[in-house]
């Protein structure tokens, strides 16, 4: 394969049209494909921090990231009783450095990154793929819609629960690591007058947090809890982790009553389980994964979006300065291998500090956040700087 051709993405979140934005500049013909009928707006705050920045900036997206920076001021642990343990910066929370990284909702990143690339990409939402086959020159697709297409290259960009990850790799379960806690998310109404700030309940194993995005009259909400093996039925069944979860937070205190209430109501509900995904490589043949499809690093971490927008970028160079395919991939995963490392090992070192599981625990990290309240300010993870990206290579 030369230095430009066809390629085709799945998926149109994160890293899929950070991709496209850089194959394009580079001369690819760049198609994404998308089971969603529409982009996906709103969506919970992700962060983007580290090396991530440097890639929004570059891609010229970085000031309008700035203006829709959520800019939360405050995080609050409380105890079972309600009671306050400790209120404190996010920053001093994350490892972050205030004033440089970023925090967004979801859908103002995905709707900034869809800005740049639409007049240059082709999309076909409301798809997906079906199969693919490698035994020709290219890439054979069949589309959910029954369209046929062939193309030089294929990047699963199509989150942890890849499809193309599974068509080609194998299994989820040959890669998944669980990570012991399950999580369910969905909005309900900001009745408690929150504004830019996060108040997180805790007992052993369990968490419940209120997280107010600016002045909205809506909240994120959020319930944690540690199970030591994966609800399998569950995760298929949408009354069923109501339920589970319903059951889990059966005699909490504070707020978390009307919080299982309002999520039995909620029609945006997103149930997971916290885990990562571990590969000895991202790539087979003419078809490579990026993002958490490759190596999602849990939301324990909160480097997902940061991975996949770095991943995208070093993809991307890797295919522009390499001509073979082959060889290109050898040197992404080469390239980006230790940084994804690096965040993937957050959760191995303190990434989970948040959510004890323990009594014993759970004092240790209230001890240490308030240690945090006097500290004049945190210092930052060396896993989110980890990388220093190449120049990207010219234009053919």
């Amino acid at each position: 394969m030369t230095s430009t051709g066809e390629v085709l993405i799945s998926g149109a979140s994160i890293s899929g049209p950070a991709l496209a934005y850089w194959l394009h500049r580079s001369g690819f013909a760049v198609t994404v494909v998308e089971k969603a009928g529409a982009l996906r707006d709103g969506g919970y705050p992700i962060d983007i921090r580290g090396t991530a920045t440097e890639v929004v900036r570059r891609m010229g997206i970085l000031p309008r990231l700035r203006d829709a920076h959520v800019d939360s001021r405050r995080c609050t642990f409380l105890d079972a009783d309600g009671g306050e343990v400790a209120s404190l910066s996010p920053s001093a929370v994350a490892g972050g450095v205030e004033g440089q990284d970023l925090e967004v909702r979801r859908g103002d990143l995905a709707t900034a990154l869809y800005g740049i690339v639409r007049d240059d990409v082709e999309f076909l939402f409301d798809d997906s793929i079906d199969t693919l086959d490698q035994s020709g020159p290219g890439v054979d697709v069949t589309f959910h819609s029954g369209r046929r297409r062939t193309f030089d290259l294929v990047v699963g960009a199509d989150g942890m629960h890849s499809h193309t990850r599974e068509s080609v790799f194998g299994p989820e379960e040959r890669f998944h690591r669980y990570l012991g806690y399950c999580f369910a998310i969905f909005t309900m109404p900001n009745t408690f007058g929150l504004s830019r700030e996060v108040m997180m309940w805790n007992t052993p194993g369990r968490a419940a947090a209120l997280y107010a995005v600016g002045n909205s009259d809506e909240l994120h909400a959020f319930l944690t809890f540690h199970q030591p093996e994966p609800p399998i039925d569950a995760l298929r069944n949408p009354e069923a982790q109501r339920d589970l979860v319903a059951t889990v937070f059966a005699d909490a205190g504070w707020e978390v009553p009307g919080m299982v209430r309002a999520m039995r109501d909620a029609d945006d509900l997103f149930f997971d389980t916290a885990g990562q995904i571990r590969m000895p490589h991202w790539s087979s043949g003419r078809v490579a994964l990026v993002g958490d499809a490759a190596y999602a690093p849990s939301f324990l971490t909160g480097q997902g979006s940061s991975l996949a927008l770095v991943g995208a970028y070093m993809l991307a160079n890797a295919l522009a300065t390499n001509r073979d395919h082959t060889v290109a991939f050898a040197a992404y995963e080469r390239d980006a291998g230790e940084f994804v490392a690096m965040n993937q090992a957050l959760v191995d070192n303190g990434g989970a500090r948040l959510f004890p599981t323990t009594a014993r625990a759970l004092e240790q990290r209230n001890t240490m956040l308030r240690g945090l309240v006097t500290m004049p300010s945190a210092t930052p993870r060396p896993a989110h700087s980890a990388l220093t990206l190449p120049e990207f290579a010219p234009m053919p």
